[in-house]
This record gives structure tokens, C-alpha cells and sequence, in this order.
């Protein structure tokens, strides 16, 4: 996800001939009618990003490489596949591998959507100069965590609940609200010092000795300056309602200034926050401390996030569907048993 919803367009989509020949390819502004009419057949008027439904809004993220779109298009010019590197978190060194899309007729044996996504993550990444990629293999099936594996993603961390099964309306793949696998790719190396919460050392170095850069280790003892103020940056997504609050800063204020955003978020429907902070502080353990004293549990490590790398911790209004995942290979199965036991220690809940 990378923006607030807003209304979607008024036309209908339309139907493709079945069984034409393809080819993947870099996006063109002459494909842009041809992507809408893809995501409104596959995913209909409630696609949560926008970016895809708005062809003039396709066409100029684009041009600005916010948006990096790969496309399957065929000797006419329809477009029945796509996938896309895209901007959405607080550092735009980073992309986010998502918004895949094949037509239902052009599935099965293809493997269009296999190599959309190696051309947008190896071919389309070297040409823009991409730094790292993050993608969200959903959980509601295990076909994204497969094609992740493929191009040798690691998963890093998990977004507990993190969509409406109503994102998924149309081709009724999701009976409640779908987690996603945090999923990091590096493609320039950056090796850095991660100050560890003494609450997740056990947890963080588990997860960085999968990780594919260079990390060293400190304990996180420093206490909350009292020089700095609380800075927060908070986007909601009305329709999958979802908050997600960066902290650039925390200083001694964090618990009052975390403690005022949430009661804001939580007052228009938000079900699910996630708080994302920077495991280059000093005292990073500190606001740990203060999360899980408010209810808050892990959600995993953002290698890149903020160019540091970053540190989900996470709260969901009800039960989170455990029961509904779908999980590929090993250590995606010992990632999610790791953050349902913080959630289950922090709300007493099995």
C-alpha cells in the first residue's frame, strides 16, 4: 500500500480476447488505459491503490519514477499482465515490489507473472538504480512467497491483518483480513550498526542471520533525549483501515506523542497501526519498552527503511487471523511463530 484511498473512476473495464501471444516490457503512456482495465477486471473498483485505476496518474508517477511499471502486452497492445517498484515508505531509495495483476485467462502455466516481477526487480531495478526492494507476499495464498523466493527475497517481517478480505472481493481468495510477509531484496550494499531492544535481541538476530548485508550488533541501553521532541508522521488508509505512524524522532515525549496519535487514528475505524522506528537510536529499546507497555508486539525488522534500518512493531483492534495464514517454507513458518508469540505475550492470548 502506498497512499490514502480516494474515490475510484467511473469507467467499466473491458473484456481481452483470450490465448494472444505476450511480451514483458517497460512501461509505456499508451499502456496506461490498458493497466486500469487490467486492475478493474482482476481486482474491481476497490483496488486500494489508486495509482493503478487513474491513467493519468499511472502515466505521470511514471514519468517521475515514483512508480517503475512493467507490463505484459500483447501485438495489439492489450495489456494482460503488470507488476511495479513503487515508493511507499519514508526513505525513496527504497522500492516496493507489488501490484501484480494477470488476467484470469492469460494464468495457469504462463508464468507471466514470474517474469514480471524478475524484469521489474532485476532488469527495471539496475536501469533506475534502485537501492533495495521490499515486497508484501500476502498470506491468503502462497503464491507470491514463491515467486519471492525465486528472486531470493527474505522475509524480515510480518504485518499481522494487514488488508480487508473486501480487497480481495472479486476473486474471493480471503475469508478475513490478510497478513503479509515483509519481504527485503538488497541491491547495493549498506552495512550498518543495529542497536538491539533487549525485549527482541534473541528475536532481531534470528532474523538478520537470514538477511543478505552485512549488520553488527550493539545493545540499545541509551535513554530518550530529552533534547529532542517527538516527531510522527501518520498516513491512514481509509479503506483497508490501516494507520501507519513513522517516527523520524523520539525523544522523551514518545509514549504522551504515540499515546495522543493512536487515540486520533483509532477515532476514525482504524483496526490495525503500525508504529515504524529507527534501530539506529541509541534508544531504541526505550520506545520498544513504551509499545509494549501500550499493547503494541513485533512485527519484524525493515532492513533500509528509513535508509537505517527500521523496526515494525505493530497492534490490531481484535483477534488477528492466525488461523488463516498460508505460509511457505521453513523459516516463514519460525517467522510468523515468533511474532504470534510476542502478540500472545503482550495480550495474554493464545
Amino acid at each position: 500500500m502506498n497512499e490514502k484511498a480516494i474515490h475510484p473512476p467511473t469507467h467499466n473495464s473491458m473484456p481481452i480476447e483470450p490465448g494472444q501471444t505476450w511480451e514483458v516490457d517497460f512501461f509505456r503512456p499508451e499502456d496506461a488505459a490498458g493497466v486500469v482495465n487490467l486492475f478493474l477486471t482482476v481486482y474491481g473498483r476497490k483496488y486500494p491503490i489508486k495509482t493503478f485505476i487513474q491513467p493519468d496518474r499511472l502515466i505521470e508517477e511514471n514519468a517521475r519514477l515514483r512508480t517503475i511499471s512493467t507490463v505484459a502486452r500483447t501485438p495489439k497492445g492489450d495489456i494482460v499482465g503488470h507488476t511495479a517498484l513503487f515508493i511507499s515508505g519514508p526513505w525513496d531509495g527504497i522500492y516496493e515490489s507489488g501490484s501484480g495483476a494477470v488476467l484470469p485467462d492469460y494464468r495457469g502455466g504462463h508464468g507471466i507473472l514470474t517474469q514480471l516481477v524478475t524484469h521489474n526487480c532485476v532488469t527495471a531495478a539496475e536501469k533506475f538504480g534502485v537501492s533495495a526492494i521490499m515486497g508484501e507476499a500476502v498470506c491468503n495464498h502462497v503464491f507470491t512467497q514463491k515467486v519471492g523466493n525465486r528472486l531470493k527475497n527474505i522475509s524480515c517481517a510480518l504485518e499481522v491483518d494487514l488488508m480487508p478480505a473486501a480487497a480481495y472481493e472479486k476473486e474471493k481468495s480471503a475469508a478475513g483480513r490478510v497478513s503479509a510477509l515483509m519481504c527485503f531484496m538488497t541491491r547495493k550494499p549498506r552495512p550498518q550498526v543495529i542497536n538491539l531492544p533487549s525485549a527482541y535481541e534473541k528475536q532481531l538476530r534470528l532474523i538478520y542471520s537470514h538477511f543478505d548485508d552485512e549488520r553488527s550488533f550493539t545493545p540499545s541501553d541509551g535513554d530518550l533525549p530529552d533534547d529532542v521532541g517527538t516527531n510522527i508522521k501518520t498516513q491512514i488508509f481509509d479503506f483497508a483501515q490501516v494507520a501507519r505512524l513513522a517516527v523520524f524522532e523520539a525523544g522523551a515525549d514518545f509514549a504522551a506523542a504515540l499515546i495522543r496519535e493512536e487515540a486520533a487514528v483509532r477515532s476514525q475505524g482504524v483496526v490495525v497501526i503500525q508504529v515504524w522506528l529507527k534501530l539506529s537510536w541509541p534508544w531504541v529499546g526505550k520506545t520498544v519498552e513504551e509499545l509494549r507497555r501500550l499493547g503494541y508486539f513485533l512485527g519484524g525488522a525493515m532492513p533500509r527503511w528509513f535508509d537505517d534500518d527500521g523496526l515494525l512493531m505493530q497492534k490490531i483492534i481484535g483477534r488477528p487471523g492466525w488461523a488463516g495464514m498460508k505460509i511457505e517454507y521453513d523459516w516463514n513458518k519460525e517467522l510468523v511463530a515468533l511474532v504470534k508469540a510476542d502478540w500472545s505475550e503482550i495480550t495474554g492470548q493464545e
